[in-house]
């Protein structure tokens, strides 16, 4: 929802605060440092504190972070909102993300999609809601359209009260702190770092500036655009599993960058609500998948890294949204904003050759594995499956 709401208010942020184009993509990009911070901390002391507060902590972030945006009285008080709020997302992603690949460990990839719904789908509401707002006449109030982001922090707080988390699936399974440590230097790992840095990029960095681009270049309201295109991936990562089983992981990754470099140009390229509007569902088909799909392959590959390399990955990448977020404004102020979603595309194309070449080698031994641990085994003693070259599962090793 903050996301939503963020992209929402840059507009009269940016002209009560008289900041340009790229000021206001720093601002609002203040939550990746957060989010990046956070994860990496919090990653590494999740079996150390509990999962349980962590998810406190991310509270207190949330609430303290739309505080200072509200009260904000320029770029700095924005900026250390902005942040605070990704300390609390990032904290929530430390928590929940070896939550599901613990309780779910026969289906992480799928179910960590599920999970990942809630990121678009807060994102529908958020929109929805600034979008009813401003059409109540409540344009310029984004103090109140902030404010809208303390009910589900309120929620989330209350539900977790009482409950009991269980040790995670490293822990379970006997894997030492050291041998989570080494898991994070493995070659193919870095690898999937280096792709988590250009997917969540394609991804978020884009959707930050939409709301503005689509209203300016369309003529049509951004964040219903915003709205449309997150409502699809919900509905994508509701229903990934049988995807992920037919395409395996690797396969569903080439294809969604292929489709996510087509949407941009198209974005670029629209000149009216339904040209708009098809290129968004485009865009959405392409993005859909990847931040989920990174996770659950670094759970399914690398289940010795634990906490810590999901963190990881989720960090870098964030991180990396950070940065793409000012850039682009950048390239908005430069060369406009259709040439800024075009620079974009060369993100998804590096993907398209990389994730072949991950998706050949696999092929080459065998398919696509999933690592399965063995009590008080690193994955070289443990079990793994194996998707066939067609996606298909093949018989256990």
């Amino acid at each position: 929802m903050s996301f939503a709401i963020r992209g929402d208010i840059l507009d009269p942020l940016g002209k009560q605060f008289a900041l340009n184009n790229e000021q206001l993509g720093t601002a609002a990009g203040a939550w990746a440092y957060g989010f990046t911070l956070s994860i990496l901390i919090g990653g590494q002391l999740v079996d150390l504190l509990g999962m349980k507060r962590i998810l406190a902590l991310a509270f207190v972030a949330h609430v303290a972070g739309v505080a200072l945006t509200i009260f904000a009285n320029g770029f700095w008080m924005l900026f250390a909102g902005t942040l605070s709020i990704g300390l609390g997302n990032g904290l929530v992603e430390a928590a929940v993300n070896p939550l599901v690949a613990t309780i779910y460990s026969d289906r992480k990839t799928e179910k960590l999609n599920q999970l990942h719904v809630w990121f678009p789908g807060g994102i529908v509401i958020g929109g929805l809601i600034s979008y009813a707002l401003t059409r109540m006449g409540y344009e310029a109030n984004w103090q109140l359209k902030m404010a809208v982001i303390l009910v589900p922090a309120v929620i989330y707080g209350l539900m977790f009260l009482g409950q009991k988390f269980p040790a995670t699936e490293r822990v379970q399974q006997g894997v030492s702190t050291a041998g989570m440590y080494r898991e994070a230097l493995r070659p193919l790992f870095l690898v999937l770092l280096f792709c988590m840095i250009l997917t969540a990029s394609t991804e978020l960095a884009p959707n930050q500036w939409l709301p503005d681009i689509m209203t300016k270049t369309a003529g049509l309201s951004g964040i219903l655009v915003l709205v449309w295109i997150n409502g699809l991936m919900a509905l994508g990562r509701m229903y990934a599993g049988p995807i992920v089983h037919r395409l395996s992981p690797i396969g569903l990754l080439i294809g969604s960058a292929t489709l996510s470099a087509i949407g941009l140009f198209a974005l670029s390229a629209a000149t009216s609500p339904v040209t708009a509007l098809g290129a968004a569902t485009i865009f959405a088909v392409g993005i859909c998948y990847f931040w989920p799909t990174m996770l659950g392959i670094t759970s399914e590959r690398f289940p010795s890294g634990g906490a810590l390399l999901m963190a990881i990955i989720g960090g870098v990448g964030t991180l990396s949204v950070a940065i793409f977020t000012r850039l682009l404004g950048g390239f908005y102020d430069a060369a406009g904003p259709r040439m800024a979603l075009r620079y974009m595309m060369v993100l998804p194309i590096i993907l398209i050759v990389i994730f072949s070449a991950i998706w050949l080698f696999d092929r080459s031994r065998g398919g696509y594995k999933v690592v399965k641990l063995a009590p008080e085994q690193m994955p070289e003693g443990g079990m793994s499956e194996a998707y066939a070259g067609d996606g298909t599962r093949a018989p256990k090793a």
